[in-house]
C-alpha cells in the first residue's frame, strides 16, 4: 500500500497524534483536519484549538472486506465521534459491533494505524472505543 511521504506525516503529527484543531479568530469555525484558511469566511486569522479527547458517537459502519493492511482488524468499525464542535472520523476499537449505538459516549485512545514496509514507517494515530 502506498502510502504519505515521511516529511508530510511528520508535519501532520498534531491532527493525528493530538487531535489538533483550527479555529478562526475571524468567525469562530473550528476544522479538523485543520485548514490554513477558513472557508466560511476566507480569513487566514486561525488559532490551535485543542478538540476533546471524549465525545459521542453519531454513526458507524462495519466493513467485512479490508484492505489487506487489516485483515488482523476485521470486521473493521468506522464511526463518526463528535468532538466538541465538530464530528470527527475513525476507526472504533475494544468493542464488539453489536453492543455499539449511535449517542454512545466514546474516548480518544492512541493506537497504531498500519506499518509501511516500504519506508520503515510505524503509523500511529487517535481511534475511539467507548468508554466504560
Amino acid at each position: 500500500m502506498e502510502h504519505e511521504s515521511v516529511p508530510l506525516y511528520w508535519r501532520n503529527i498534531p491532527s493525528y497524534y493530538r487531535l489538533a484543531a483550527r479555529r478562526c479568530r475571524k468567525c469562530g469555525e473550528v476544522y479538523y483536519p485543520p485548514v490554513v484558511k477558513c472557508p466560511r469566511c476566507g480569513s487566514s486569522e486561525l488559532e490551535d484549538f485543542q478538540l476533546p479527547h471524549e465525545g459521542e458517537l453519531v454513526e458507524f459502519t462495519v466493513l467485512r472486506s479490508v484492505p489487506t493492511d487489516y485483515m488482523k482488524q476485521k470486521p473493521l468499525v468506522i464511526g463518526l465521534v463528535k468532538l466538541g464542535p465538530v464530528k470527527v472520523l475513525g476507526q472504533i476499537v475494544d468493542a464488539a459491533p453489536e453492543k455499539l449505538k449511535a449517542g454512545q459516549r466514546m474516548e480518544v485512545v492512541f493506537r497504531r494505524v498500519v506499518v509501511d514496509g516500504k519506508y520503515g514507517l510505524v503509523m500511529y494515530g487517535y481511534k475511539f472505543r467507548p468508554r466504560p
